[in-house]
């Protein structure tokens, strides 16, 4: 049987953007709301799957243990509701990778490996990159836009677009 899922960004969506890297666990702020959020999506049946480039370990920023220790620490915080992390490691200037988004294959994998039916998932991300893997294979996507790191009335590709976390859930209803 085909399984939904919600796809996740990190930067922005589980924790707090910075405008710059965040690697250090004292830096890994949760956004506060959010894993109420993943509560009610689990209770709806949906697979919660993390997809996030994180260019600074092939920019030598930080270390791939580094980003593994925070992904540790919002599982023991969220109580395990993340059911896989996918990241890309690598950066243009460095590393050419098709699991970079806005490159398609950490969905891809993702799918393949849990049975996932695109039609009935969804995508949750800041930025316009986050959402176009998720459009291509007709996922339902939501851009949260974040204070600050968007244009008063700026346009989205997405299905819909929210302010806050506490805004997802009206989305899915």
């Amino acid at each position: 049987m085909k399984q939904k899922a919600v796809f996740l960004d990190r930067d922005g969506v589980l924790n707090e953007e910075r405008g710059d890297y965040v690697w250090l666990l004292e830096d890994f702020k949760i956004v506060p709301g959010i894993i109420d959020v993943l509560k009610k999506l689990k209770s709806q049946s949906y697979l919660l799957i993390v997809v996030t480039n994180q260019a600074g370990i092939a920019k030598g920023r930080y270390t791939q243990e580094q980003m593994q220790e925070c992904h540790d620490y919002f599982q023991k915080e969220s109580g395990d509701l993340i059911d896989h992390f996918y990241y890309a490691p690598n950066h243009p200037d460095f590393s050419e990778s098709l699991t970079r988004k806005p490159d398609s294959l950490m969905w891809e994998k993702a799918m393949a490996k849990f049975n996932i039916d695109p039609l009935q998932s969804w995508m949750i991300g800041d930025k316009e990159r986050d959402l176009i893997p998720a459009k291509k294979f007709g996922m339902k996507t939501i851009r949260i836009f974040l204070e600050g790191y968007y244009q008063e009335g700026e346009e989205t590709i997405g299905d819909y677009g929210v302010k806050s976390v506490r805004e997802i859930m009206d989305c899915f209803f």
